[in-house]
């Protein structure tokens, strides 16, 4: 396991996002959640921090305060081996948030993802004719569609 790892700074979500990311993505559990005792910026209880594996990743989420927004500029990616599985992930995540250009979707939470074909940096791995073609197809789309990124790459 790595020792980076992201951190997301939510207003007060986290355990409840961590456990609706570990319902969605499979290979993944909450590992901790951690209280407020005597000593804490927030009523003692509450959840001041929690960690999950996701597909074994480790993600740190903290219950914060509003000041820091997330934003598209910090995402996580998703890398799918079938359009099947874009589906899912593009649909489960993007439930209550909002779709962005190029495979991008923000969280019901707000927090950005990349939900991506693993074959992508493959198809764009070609020479500069293949690479444009796949870049230009992407920009078009919304929800990305791997026989549309694959028929661009092959000249289609």
């Amino acid at each position: 396991m790595s020792n980076i790892f992201p951190c997301l700074w939510f207003k007060s979500e986290a355990e409840e996002a961590l456990r609706y990311y570990v319902s969605i993505i499979k290979n993944s559990k909450i590992e901790n959640v951690h209280h407020v005792g005597d000593v804490g910026p927030f009523v003692k209880g509450a959840v001041i921090s929690a960690t999950a594996l996701l597909d074994g990743g480790r993600v740190l989420a903290i219950n914060g305060n509003p000041q820091f927004p997330f934003n598209p500029s910090m995402s996580l990616v998703a890398l799918c081996d079938t359009q099947k599985e874009i589906d899912a992930y593009w649909d489960k995540l993007g439930a209550g948030g909002q779709a962005m250009q190029c495979g991008w979707l923000s969280d019901k939470y707000g927090v950005a993802w990349q939900i991506v074909p693993r074959i992508f940096p493959e198809l764009l791995a070609g020479d500069q004719a293949s690479t444009d073609r796949v870049m230009k197809a992407m920009m078009g789309m919304v929800k990305l569609d791997i026989a549309g990124l694959q028929k661009a790459y092959d000249g289609q």
